[in-house]
């Protein structure tokens, strides 16, 4: 099979553990901020983006270790029982230690009771098994087990919420319980169905093992903290400056364009895995380079259909007084663009081995978010959390594009995407103004404007389909 078949083929199946899940916290969103307060949902988006900052710390990105190093170990049963094993006996008791500190740590920081602290810091540690059991299954080739997973948990919290919050009132310890119970189910189905325990084998732990694991998953962390800040520091600010409202008006400006992520978050977990196995290849420069023009193409495509239909997307899924939300989606919108950007650089730096690299460009760009937060959160409120996420995501994609030359050649048509990327900020301008002629012109563009960037993959899966659907005429006339 090619490596574009490939790519496409763990794509369709890694979208199944992607859109889905999108799909659904869509779908609970409306339940969720009509059911909690202003104040209680400013507190719930805190906790679930905090385990970005939890999870690195407490497992040393051991996760991260194990899909990269399970890649190069497929066929090797030995080789998977022994990355597996250490994997497992160094995270569970380092991450149990980790958590317990947390757990005093949030009761001399915050104001949450001893229930809220318990259940937090229970999600987090199924969180984190949950997540380093998934990144084991991809690197031993069992995407589906992956993608079934996280559809089993996103339904299951999808009718938690419904019944815990809609139907029975609950509140924010109800939400919190939801997760957990959740993340748990689905950590139980990795474990059985990828058959993970039969990697475990005391005997083969060694010390050499997970110092090998660390030396490649510790540079890791700078660039977790980093993505941690870049998400994370804005809401925190906000809260701190301008108070929990504040932070879930932002927080649901986010929900829009992170919409965006449903489709880039699958392409991005396919991408590292395919870029991980193409990297020794003769042409792997010009197959980066190839591959990077037609994902640009493609996401820009859906993120100009998704700017020009967000009036009616807003109107239908948002609930409550967030009006002000939508004055920052179009900003947040070409960060996310920037963000995919420097997410398929990423991938390349991780074929690569390149771990610290990839700690130090995050670093700065964190730095970057960071500084411009506080520096003008008290002169223009909310807009310098869209701003700063939109300059720092900007700042890293084209510093990444540059570095990566160091290590991997790769041709950029730097001219294109200067133009491309100028047409979805004009897109985002009319989107700002509200105006509903501007915005059925603009719905009528993005089509348009999709249709001529995709013009060949688009009629590529007409043409397949149209002689399937040929194929199986001419066999019920048979």
């Amino acid at each position: 099979m090619s490596r574009e078949k490939e790519f496409v083929k763990n794509s369709a199946i890694l979208s199944i553990g992607t859109i889905f899940p999108k799909i659904t916290s869509i779908i609970t969103l409306p339940i969720i901020t009509g059911c909690l307060t202003k104040a209680d949902y400013g507190i719930y988006d805190l906790i679930t983006v905090s385990v970005l900052l939890v999870l690195p710390v407490a497992t040393l990105q051991m996760q991260a270790a194990a899909f990269r190093y399970l890649v190069t170990a497929r066929g090797n049963r030995e080789e998977q029982d022994r990355i597996i094993t250490n994997i497992a006996f160094f995270t569970i008791p380092v991450c149990i230690a980790a958590l317990m500190l947390l757990y005093l740590i949030l009761g001399m920081v915050t104001r949450f009771d001893s229930a809220i602290r318990l259940l937090v810091i229970l999600y987090f540690f199924i969180d984190t098994l949950l997540i380093t059991a998934r990144q084991i299954a991809r690197g031993l080739s069992m995407n589906m087990v992956y993608s079934v997973s996280a559809l089993i948990g996103s339904v299951l919290e999808m009718m938690g919420m419904f019944l815990l919050l809609k139907v029975r009132g609950g509140g924010l310890h109800s939400a919190v319980l939801v997760l957990i119970v959740s993340q748990f189910i689905a950590f139980v189905y990795v474990v059985i169905k990828g058959r993970l325990s039969a990697h475990i084998r005391p005997s083969s732990f060694s010390m050499d093992g997970v110092r090998t694991l660390i030396a490649y998953s510790w540079p890791m962390i700078p660039n977790s903290l980093s993505s941690w800040v870049m998400r994370l520091s804005d809401r925190m600010i906000l809260t701190a400056f301008m108070g929990a409202e504040a932070n879930a008006v932002y927080a649901v400006a986010n929900k829009l364009p992170n919409m965006f992520n449903i489709v880039q978050s699958t392409f991005s977990l396919a991408w590292q895995e395919n870029a991980s196995i193409s990297v020794g290849d003769e042409d792997s420069g010009e197959y980066y380079g190839r591959m990077f023009d037609n994902i640009y193409n493609m996401f820009v495509g859906m993120m100009a259909l998704l700017i020009a239909f967000t009036p009616v997307f807003f109107r239908i899924l948002i609930r409550g007084d967030y009006s002000e939300s939508y004055n920052h989606m179009p900003i947040l919108y070409i960060a996310v663009l920037f963000a995919t950007i420097s997410s398929y650089l990423g991938g390349i730096y991780i074929a690569h081995m390149k771990t610290k690299e990839i700690g130090i460009t995050t670093t700065l760009a964190a730095g970057t978010n960071f500084l411009i937060n506080i520096l003008f959160v008290k002169r223009i409120g909310i807009y310098a959390a869209s701003l700063s996420t939109l300059i720092s995501y900007l700042w890293l994609s084209v510093y990444r594009m540059f570095d990566v030359q160091k290590f991997q050649k790769i041709r950029f048509n730097y001219p294109r995407i200067a133009a491309l990327t100028m047409a979805l900020a004009g897109m985002s301008f009319v989107c700002f103004k509200r105006n509903l002629y501007f915005d059925l012109g603009n719905m009528l563009f993005s089509v348009v404007f999709a249709f001529l960037l995709n013009k060949k993959i688009v009629m590529s899966v007409l043409v397949t389909l149209l002689k399937k659907a040929a194929r199986r005429n001419k066999g019920n006339e048979e």
